[in-house]
């Protein structure tokens, strides 16, 4: 279907849109109805954002949709003018990812003034995935993720700000930061394993603490293992503890046979993923005279 009719019209609005706006700043368009004139305007920004859309100009829609939010904000319609800059930046996600952010900071900017923490942590994850995917900013992407946790836990939503936090923890681990990914590893694995319906992730969670502290330091790991063995009893019988417990084996003999054989075994009932294979290489790594991989 063609659109480009759609971009036409849009264009005539916007242009009416802007003469309205500027109407209703002259002397007599303040007595006679002004703020009507720039609702109006508004109005007509975001029909004009919409018949972009359908044309797929997405920076297009993403400006008319911001020119709408800032008539919304000068009319003191606060909910209005933040849900404009959310529309605003989900356009320009499509086309300009920096665009976005700012747009979806303004957004956060009003719900936090208006005290709506949880939406706001919404839209935190959705820069943070902008950060991941689009901006591959991994240290911006995790002070967003930690963000978000910070609102959802004020908000005493705490399953969705412990998800927030394992984001953080693996990209943390990932930046080689160990103790922050081992805090909130622990703190989530205390979390969840007095929970009937979350225990079974706790020994993942008390998995990845554990290898984070082998990275680290051999003997730490082997304490940290123990500790979790005594606070979660259940860890104990897991597949993940005896992996940790062979693999400390075969580090202490400095033997990497025997380290590959282990993961190996892990690896043929559950699969290992991108994360743990990356940490489990790093530990290979620390064995003398190793090739580095894990075949």
């Amino acid at each position: 279907m063609d659109n480009s009719g759609k971009e036409k019209e849009a264009i005539q609005l916007m242009a009416e849109a802007e003469k309205k706006v500027k109407s209703s700043h002259s002397f007599l368009g303040g007595l006679f109805g002004g703020n009507s004139k720039v609702e109006e305007a508004c109005e007509m920004y975001a029909r004009a954002a919409n018949m972009f859309k359908m044309a797929k100009n997405w920076n297009a829609a993403g400006s008319a949709f911001c020119q709408a939010a800032k008539l919304h904000m000068q009319l003191q319609s606060k909910h209005d003018s933040a849900t404009s800059f959310v529309d605003a930046g989900n356009a320009y996600k499509k086309a300009d990812p920096q665009e976005a952010i700012n747009c979806l900071n303004a957004a956060i900017d009003i719900y936090t003034d208006m005290g709506r923490f949880t939406i706001a942590a919404k839209h935190h994850i959705t820069i943070a995935e902008i950060y991941e995917s689009e901006m591959v900013d991994i240290e911006k992407a995790i002070a967003h993720y930690e963000q978000a946790a910070d609102y959802y836990k004020g908000e005493e939503s705490n399953s969705s700000a412990n998800k927030c936090l394992l984001k953080v923890a693996s990209y943390g681990a990932q930046l080689e930061q160990y103790q922050k990914a081992i805090e909130i590893y622990e703190q989530v694995g205390t979390n969840t394993m007095d929970n009937p319906l979350l225990k079974y992730s706790a020994k993942e969670y008390f998995f990845k603490a554990a290898l984070c502290h082998f990275i680290v330091d051999e003997l730490n790991a082997k304490l940290a293992v123990e500790k979790y063995e005594e606070m979660f009893p259940a860890f104990s019988d897991s597949r993940e503890c005896k992996l940790l417990k062979k693999l400390l084996d075969a580090h202490e003999e400095q033997n990497s046979e025997a380290f590959t054989e282990a993961v190996k075994e892990f690896d043929s009932v559950s699969r290992l993923d991108q994360w743990l294979t990356t940490m489990l290489l790093r530990l290979k790594k620390t064995i003398q005279g190793d090739a580095g991989d894990l075949k």
